[in-house]
């Protein structure tokens, strides 16, 4: 009996299981751990609505696929491009059975949980392009059949754990644009499976390990825009089957690795933007299947290999940037598919090679910045495909082919700075797509052909300094793209026409130094859109066109040398944008229009060597802008110096003399801080020179020549009232003898010049030994020489600097650049400065010239807004520059460094104005003006009251000089360089200010400037997509700032959005000038009530980012 209800019993339990597994509607565990992952999740547009409790599985549900057979697990979860939010539930560990993960292109943030570990059968893992952020999970190593993992584009940081080496079935894994940081596990090595490896655009440091040899089936290795150190790991050589090595802009050292010429399927190398020295391998002809070479921007020295013509396969070679020499191997024309060639700003030399005409698949060819001698190869013309030609600054000689642009689609043609002679060849522009000419700084003659006046395409026209003859070609106006007709310095005669005024997109003109004559016509007012106009040393008589207060963009007006006459017409006060306005040596008479006080924008205004008469109006003392130069000499100026004039505290050049002015030298001057020059010599001024160090210890010339004058260089003002020695006896004495002391006090300046540059040269080229590289303690028992050439201000001793650094020990260092190693160093006054030391490791003399250039280029800047030079030396083969310390570093490392950015929108703003007016200042207060050429937001440095500061002149060139002839050489880092760099290979001022917008774009989005390539690949892409999309809303705007219900603050940011839009416009017409951003931004400001206060006034506002 007991065994019949034992019997029963089990009949019952089976029964009962029978039902609860048949019968009952409860969702399984796989469904119930999904919908405790949709509690964390936002789901905007309800694709997740399916996603049912009362189902009994969820393997209908949307993006859910399951086991097929009796339990029906989940294996597969697809939620990708869903727009979902929120964070990733540690519920994900339980579904054990998931074998495919994918929640790529929605907005998951939050770490990723340890949990995921679990899914112990998990082959394919993305993450992609969300907001995650936090760590990579140790765990991951235990997913040891993942086979794909990709969790590129979030914010990850921290670094590649070592348990990545236990992922042994790996074959993908991409996390490139992320915050990654440390160095590359060692472990990589065991991945034998492994082929495609991406990791660019982190912060990852250390050396690549040289177990990346055992990744014996490795096809993709790419690690670009990191800071690996050391030299590249010569096991590359190992891997047969790589096809591309990426491993640009790191900081690389050493030389090219010969085992790399073992890697017999390579096709892309790039290796440009490091530190590499050495020459190229003669091996390197053995990659038969390379497409793409690219070792620009190195240390590279040496010749290029003949070898490289076995590269038959090749279509893009890049080795400008470096220190190549020799020349030109013919080789190159044995690679019959290459379509770009670019050798530019090296040490090569000899002809340019005939054999290259061989290239018919050629598009781009720049040889600029070498020495390249001879012709430019009559083949060049028959070249069908060429559409870019740059062989600007050597020294070509010879004529340009004159069949060139017959049977080829050129778009930019660039010969400027070479010794070319004969005719500007007519068939330049024949097929219609020329953008920019430029064969300014020949000895070219004849007139312009009539294709090139008829040339529709044509932006830029670009000739001076040639020999050029002719009138001035009125069909040229018909071109409606024209921006810059620059024709300065050559042998043009005749009139102006009126048809300029049909130039209507014109910017730039420039008719300077030729022999136009008769007056210039009133139609100047329809060009509209100027920004430059140069007529200068001209023969061009008559008024100045009142219609020329209609040219409202006008930054730049000189019209002086000529023999212009009558009143200067007022309206000149209504040009608020003018920044230079030069109208010396003409007839000019009448009074100074009061209305020049308007012009707030100007940094120099001469006017000397006229017939101005009447008195100094004291509105001019409002130009507090005025720096470069405020100069009236020689006029009939009459009456007191306005004491307002003190108010020029930037002004360094003031030039007054020989007028006619009276009464005493104001006691404002003392207030003028900057002052290099003054002259106010053969007046009529009485009374004491200021008694500040300024005046009283400046030559007597300065003051010479006037009736009461006393003190400093001239007699004692006690008891005395008679005239200074050589006081003239009449007005006309006062001129000749006023222009006699000019003359003899400019030659003696000359020759003081000449001198102290012999000084410095003697003192660099000196003999006396420098500090050897032994330990501190012997530079302190030995004198420390250091061949300084600018001795540091401010007190600064060297030795003392050699000792802070520790005789310049790495635990020292706080920044490594592309030529350079930055220091702190906490000196004994407990100042901190930041000593930069130019690496010294590459032959030649090519970081001397770099160095010098920077040195040149800092020495002339102060501003508040850029990184202040103290001194410079030289220092065991080394040079060394002395800035201010920035203490709390750059602005994209505060911007990009991980998911939580403290900076706060008045913060940013902040940052922004001040970037903008240092920049500002470089392209317009600075004689000559200063392209920085690689604005971004790594560059924008803050101080510790986070007050910016724009820096690194590594690449920054001088424009309007002769030597900013190497504008073509590449500049800039990747997502800042603005569009039109393709085609015309120019850095302009416009350059700096595409660069510009982007940082801007930064500050307002949070994102970075290289975006996913499915998103456009670069920010400016990507806010275009957006705004086309959603239009301009609060969604664009960094979501980590609190915008809740702050509509000022949204207000604010879309407008500086807005701007940044207009700074990175596609055409570089069309973007504002700098001084134009910075009104923008103050009137943005203005606009919502001054939201953000002035920080000099609030220095707590300062701290609220930390």
């Amino acid at each position: 009996m007991s065994k019949l209800y034992g019997l029963l019993g089990v009949i019952i339990r089976v029964v009962v299981a029978h039902y609860l597994i048949f019968s009952c509607k409860g969702l399984n565990s796989d469904g119930m751990l999904l919908l405790e992952l949709k509690k964390n999740i936002t789901d905007e547009f309800g694709y997740l609505k399916n996603w049912n409790v009362s189902d009994d599985t969820p393997c209908g549900w949307m993006g859910v696929t399951c086991t097929n057979g009796y339990y029906q697990n989940v294996w597969s979860l697809d939620l990708n491009n869903m727009n979902l939010s929120g964070a990733m539930s540690p519920s994900i560990g339980g579904l054990v059975s998931l074998t495919y993960l994918d929640l790529s292109f929605n907005k998951f943030g939050g770490s990723i949980p340890k949990e995921i570990g679990n899914c112990s059968n998990l082959e394919m893992l993305y993450l992609n392009s969300n907001q995650f952020d936090g760590s990579i999970p140790d765990e991951i190593g235990n997913l040891t059949h993942l086979s794909r993992l990709n969790i590129c584009n979030n914010k990850l940081s921290g670094s590649i754990p070592e348990s990545f080496g236990q992922l042994l079935s790996l074959v993908e894994f991409v996390a490139y644009t992320n915050n990654l940081k440390g160095s590359l596990p060692h472990s990589i090595g065991n991945l034998k499976n492994l082929t495609t490896f991406r990791a660019g655009q982190n912060g990852m440091t250390g050396s690549i390990p040289s177990g990346i040899g055992g990744c014996v089936n490795l096809e993709y290795f790419g690690v670009a825009q990191n800071s690996f150190v050391g030299e590249i790991p010569k096991e590359f050589g190992l891997l047969t089957k790589l096809t591309d090595l990426i491993l640009w802009n790191n900081q690389l050292s050493g030389t090219i690795p010969s085992e790399l010429t073992n890697c017999s399927s390579l096709e892309t190398l790039a290796l440009y933007q490091n530190n590499l020295v050495g020459e190229i391998p003669r091996g390197i002809g053995n990659l038969r299947y390379l497409k793409k070479l690219y070792l620009y921007r190195n240390g590279l020295n040496g010749t290029i290999p003949k070898e490289i013509g076995n590269l038959s396969l090749a279509t893009e070679i890049d080795f400008s940037e470096n220190f190549l020499t020799g020349e030109i191997p013919t080789e190159f024309s044995r690679i019959k598919g290459l379509t770009l060639l670019y050798l530019f700003e090296n040490q090569l030399h000899g002809v340019i090679p005939n054999e290259l005409s061989y290239l018919k698949n050629l598009t781009k060819l720049d040889l600029s910045i070498n020495a390249l001698t001879g012709p430019i190869p009559s083949g060049f013309q028959f070249l069908p495909k060429m559409y870019q030609l740059q062989l600007f600054s050597n020294s070509l000689n010879g004529t340009i082919p004159q069949l060139l642009g017959l049977y080829n689609r050129l778009w930019v043609v660039d010969f400027s700075a070479n010794a070319l002679t004969g005719k500007i060849p007519p068939y330049v522009c024949w097929r219609g797509n020329l953008m920019l000419l430029n064969l300014e700084s020949n000895d070219l003659y004849g007139n312009i052909p009539n294709g090139i006046i008829k040339c529709k395409s044509l932006v830029q026209l670009r000739l001076s300094n040639n020999k050029i003859t002719g009138s001035f070609p009125s069909s040229l106006c018909n071109l409606a793209n024209l921006s810059a007709i620059e024709l300065g310095q050559n042998r043009f005669s005749g009139p102006i026409p009126k048809e300029i005024g049909n130039c209507e997109k014109l910017q730039r003109l420039d008719l300077s130094g030729n022999y136009f004559s008769s007056s210039l016509p009133n139609e100047i007012k329809k060009l509209v859109h100027l920004v430059t106009i140069n007529i200068s040393s001209n023969l061009l008589t008559g008024s100045i066109p009142a219609g020329i207060l209609h040219c409202k963009k006008l930054q730049r007006l000189d019209f002086s040398n000529n023999g212009f006459s009558y009143d200067i017409p007022s309206q000149l006060g209504s040009l608020f944008q003018l920044e230079l306005l030069l109208i010396s040596q003409n007839k000019l008479s009448g009074p100074i229009p009061s209305t020049f006080g308007n012009l707030s924008r100007l940094t120099e205004l001469q006017m000397g060597g006229n017939f101005i008469s009447g008195p100094i109006p004291p509105e001019i003392g409002s130009l507090t802008s005025l720096q470069i130069a405020f100069n009236l000499s020689h006029n009939n100026l009459s009456g007191p110096i306005p004491s307002q004039l003190g108010n020029l505290i930037l002004l360094e050049n003031l030039l007054l003399d020989n007028n006619h002015l009276t009464g005493e030298i104001p006691e404002t001057f003392a207030n003028l801080s900057s002052l290099m020059t003054c002259n106010v010599s053969y007046n009529d001024l009485t009374g004491p020179i200021p008694s500040v160090p300024l005046f009283q210890n400046m030559g007597l010339s300065s003051f010479i020549g006037n009736k009461g004058l006393c003190g400093g260089p001239l007699p004692s003002c006690s008891g005395t009232s008679g005239s200074t020695p050589g006081t003239p006896s009449s007005d006309s004495d006062s001129n000749s003898r006023g222009k006699l002391v000019t003359i003899i006090a400019a030659s003696i300046g000359g020759v003081s010049l000449v001198l102290i540059a012999v000084l410095l040269y003697l003192m660099k080229k000196g003999v006396t030994p420098n500090v050897t590289s032994a330990d501190i303690e012997t530079a302190e028992s030995s004198p420390v020489s250091s061949d300084i050439y600018f001795p540091p201000k401010d007190g600064f001793k060297f030795q003392e600097i050699v000792e802070a650094t520790r005789n310049f020990h790495d635990s020292y260092v706080i920044g490594r650049g592309a030529v350079g190693t930055v220091y702190k160093a906490v000196m004994n006054s407990g100042q901190t400065i930041a000593v930069k030391k130019f690496a010294s490791n590459r032959e030649g003399n090519n970081i001397e010239n770099s160095f010098q250039a920077e040195i040149l280029t800092l020495g002339k800047i102060r501003h508040r807004n850029i990184v202040k030079l103290y001194g410079y030396c030289f220092y065991q083969e080394s040079n060394l520059l002395l800035y201010e310390y920035m203490s709390r570093g750059s602005l994209g490392e505060l911007l990009h460094n991980g998911s939580s950015c403290q900076l706060n929108w008045p913060t940013r703003y902040t940052v922004a104005l001040g970037a903008a007016q240092g920049l500002a200042y470089l392209h317009h207060d600075c004689k000559p003006r200063i392209i920085h050429r690689d604005i971004k937001s790594n560059n924008i440095l803050l101080d510790e009251n986070a007050e910016a500061h724009v820096g690194d002149f590594g690449l920054a060139k001088v424009i309007d000089m002769p030597q900013s002839k190497s504008m073509s050489a590449v500049a800039g880092s990747y997502g800042y360089i603005a569009p039109e760099y393709a085609y015309t290979m120019k850095v302009t001022e416009k350059c700096d200010i595409y660069s510009y917008g982007v940082v801007l774009l930064e500050l307002v989005t949070g994102r970075a400037p290289v975006q996913p390539l499915d998103q456009g690949g670069d920010l400016v892409t990507w806010v275009r997509s957006y705004i086309r999309q959603n239009s301009l809303d609060v969604g664009i705007l960094d979501s980590r700032l609190d915008l809740e219900g702050d509509d000022r603050v949204v207000n604010h940011m879309l407008s500086i959005l807005k701007i940044a839009i207009m700074c990175t416009h596609m055409s570089p017409f069309d973007r504002p000038s700098m001084r134009e951003v910075v009104s923008m931004l103050i009137e943005s400001n203005e606009r919502v009530g001054n939201l953000v206060s002035s920080l000099d006034d609030n220095p707590s506002t300062k701290d609220e980012f930390l």
